[in-house]
């Protein structure tokens, strides 16, 4: 068995989802969960078949973010991996539970706009993921500054009230 990693390429500000399904028709019923739960989303989702043809399969609405969800799902070339990236301005809040809610979907990996590391397994078989780093590792712990600052920022952005 061989480890390696494969750093997703993406632009700085673009949010993506990575997960785990089992089956073919996860391709279109995560399109239409996606649609269902933020409407006028842009969007891009490849899917990385594991059997028969095994393919990357793919779909979306933003040839950008197919482009680069291709490009990604080719480089963790890990059977029944997926991966959603998210067009300007829209987040994983808005889509995550309904994806998470797709029978097909067995595990989420992460949900994040940070530089991102996938950990791959190669066996004979083929890929597997083990699991992400995503973004840095804490520089210390959270001081009331800090505390007022986070509370601060959410409220700003209108996550909370």
């Amino acid at each position: 068995m061989n480890l390696s990693t494969v750093f997703v390429n993406k632009p700085e500000e673009i949010n993506f989802i990575l997960g785990q399904s089992h089956f073919i028709k996860t391709v279109e019923d995560i399109h239409e969960a996606v649609v269902m739960a933020a409407p006028g989303i842009k969007f891009g989702l490849a899917f990385c078949e594991a059997s028969g043809k095994c393919l990357v399969r793919w779909t979306g609405n933003d040839p950008e973010m197919i482009e680069l969800a291709k490009q990604n799902a080719q480089a963790i070339g890990a059977g029944h991996s997926f991966i959603l990236f998210l067009g300007a301005g829209f987040y994983p809040i808005n889509v995550l539970n309904a994806i998470k809610n797709v029978p097909e979907v067995c595990r989420i990996f992460c949900a994040t706009a940070n530089p991102v590391e996938v950990i791959i397994a190669e066996t004979e078989q083929g890929r597997g993921i083990l699991g992400i780093v995503d973004g840095a590792s804490p520089l210390g712990i959270e001081d009331d500054e800090g505390i007022a600052w986070r509370k601060g920022f959410l409220r700003m952005i209108g996550y909370k009230l």
